[in-house]
Order: C-alpha cells, then structure tokens, then sequence
C-alpha cells in the first residue's frame, strides 16, 4: 500500500483519464494514480472522461422536469408496479441497513422484454424488463438512455485501463458485457431533511457491481469512510463523476483493489440536492472469475460481512440487494422468492 507522511482527506485523487491518449509516459503515469486510489481508498473523482457538458445539460433538464411533474404522474410510474423494480419510488419507501431513505428517484435499466423465470431458472432473470417512462415527458427516455449508452463506453474504457494498471490483461472481463450487460441508472432528488430529523439520504452501503459512476450537483452530502474508520465529506468538483468500485471487483481481487463504504446526508432544511449514479454491471448471469494479475499474492482477502453474502453469479447480488431495497415491491411480485442460501 502506498505510504504517505500526511494524509490528507479534503478531496479524493483526481484521475484524468484522458491521459490514455497523451503518449507513453502521460498514460504510465495515469496507471500509477489510478493503481493507488483503487488500491488505497476505492474512490476516486474522474475528468477528461469526454462526456459533454451538452450531453450532461439534456440529462439533467429532462431530470428536473420529471421530479417537477404532479406527484400523480409520478406515482403512475411507482415500482411497486413493476416485478423488474423499474420506476419511482416515493421518498422514504426504499431502505438501506433496514432504515428508510429520505430520497425519491426513478430507476432505469437497459430497455428490454421482461423475461419471467422459467421453471429450474435462475430467479434473477425477474430482473430483466421494461422501463417505466412518463407520458408527458418522453425526452426523459431519450435522455437517459442515451446516457446508459454514454457511460457504458466510458465505464468499459476505465475499467480496461485500471486492469492494466494492476498488470491484469485489459480485455479480461469483456466477456461478461458486452450487449447483455445490465446497467443501471439511477434519477435521484434529496428533498432536505425528513421531518423527524433524521438525515439519513441514503445509508451506509457498498455497491454491488464491478464501477460506479455519479454525477452528483453542487450541493453536497456525499460521504466516504475512509482509513480512519470517520466518514468524510467529498466536496463536489464540476464536470467530474465520483466514481467507486464495486465489490465484485473486490472479490475477483481477493481484497486488492477496495469497495468503499459511503452515504448521503441529506441536505439541510428544504435545500433539494440531485444525484444521478450509474452502476456498470455485468450480464445477470455472469459468473466472475478471480483476476490473474501480479499483485495476486500481496492481497488482504475480501472484507466479509455475515449479513452481506456474495455470490459467484452477479444476478443474485442484485436480487438480493432489490429485495431489501424495495420491500414492497417485492413483498407483492416475490414473497417467499429468495437468494442462495
């Protein structure tokens, strides 16, 4: 691990990855940060990704203009509705560690048919479905999609160059994308502070899938638990994404490269904040094979947690993670359905 003789925890390393295209030594260089923040800290705040501020500017308007609907056009899209967890959830009906999150969002995946498990199938293909859009905004679609497209290209770059920072074989786990990956985008607004006085945004949680990618507004709130075992405030920096890695990539480097604790307090009083992550997710059936690269033999081992199991297949992570997320959709389309044991 990289040592330090002052740690600093003001701002994450900031990663330009546009430095892949600037010669031999710019991209050598841009491996050696990339190595030690994925490393070291698990977070990390990337620029020179080419994402537009044009291409940003449509997200974010259709965005504000769906939260700005009459809540009835919003609940028609609840996803209480939807066996696939598609669509919007009211603030407070998601949980996280079993505690309400003072947040509503809409939730979006790759536009497919809905596949309903067939007998002897796995039950994460429940999964796999439609969308739900609004009627009254269909810019909303375009916008979002184009976005999965946008940040599934820059996602599948990043992870191809931090493979080979750490000496893996770049094209290693371009087996389990491709065009059946399963990506998910997240629409998210923070509404201030719950009216108990509780603050919980979003509570304390590791992402499931291999990177994610948030573009998160000027307001704040997004925190990361770092070696100090304190949650630290991670100021926002325009036109970048936070990005943090997922436990898959955890697991496939027996504890070499980190997923990161975080969360969100919610801003104070009435002040909104808006966020939009996106989860860069294998196939639901992918099955991920541990990473041959050098460092191999200097890893920790994973971070285990007894309440937090981890598959092999990466659908079930995400089954799992939905079940809990969303008791009462699942409650309605899948009482009794439940993860390996």
């Amino acid at each position: 691990m990289t040592t330090h003789t002052a740690t600093s925890y003001t701002q994450l390393p900031i990663i330009d990855l546009s430095a892949a295209d600037r010669g031999p030594q710019a991209r050598a260089l841009l491996h050696a940060q990339l190595h030690s923040a994925a490393h070291d800290v698990g977070f990390f705040q990337l620029v020179g990704h080419g994402v537009t501020p044009a291409e940003t500017d449509a997200l974010l308007t259709a965005m504000r203009a769906f939260f700005a609907l009459p809540e009835a056009d919003r609940l028609a899209l609840d996803n209480v509705g939807s066996p696939h967890f598609r669509g919007y959830t009211r603030t407070g009906d998601e949980r996280t560690g079993g505690a309400r999150d003072w947040r509503d969002q809409l939730d979006i995946g790759a536009e497919r048919p809905a596949r309903v498990p067939g007998p002897g199938e796995p039950p994460y293909w429940w999964l796999q479905g439609p969308n739900q859009w609004p009627a009254a905004l269909p810019e909303l679609r375009t916008a979002a999609l184009a976005w999965i497209d946008r940040l599934s290209a820059v996602a599948h770059r990043l992870l191809r160059e931090l493979l080979t920072a750490i000496g893996a074989p770049a094209d290693f786990y371009d087996p389990v994308f491709g065009d059946r990956a399963h990506p998910h985008l997240k629409l998210v607004r923070y509404p201030g502070s719950a009216a108990d006085g509780t603050d919980q945004g979003v509570g304390a949680h590791k992402d499931y899938g291999f990177l994610t990618l948030l573009l998160q507004d000027t307001v704040g709130g997004l925190q990361v638990q770092r070696e100090d075992g304190r949650f630290h405030d991670i100021p926002p920096i325009e036109g970048a994404f936070v990005v943090n890695l997922g436990e898959l990539l955890e697991v496939a480097t027996n504890g070499y490269l980190l997923a990161t604790n975080h969360r969100v307090v919610s801003p104070p009083g009435a002040t909104e904040r808006y966020s939009v992550p996106f989860f860069y997710n294998p196939r639901l059936d992918a099955k991920v094979d541990p990473l041959p690269f050098p460092h191999a033999t200097t890893a920790p081992g994973v971070t285990t947690d007894p309440t937090n199991p981890l598959y092999a297949e990466y659908g079930y992570n995400e089954l799992k993670g939905k079940l809990r997320a969303h008791p009462l959709a699942a409650e309605r389309h899948h009482a009794g359905l439940a993860t390996p044991a």
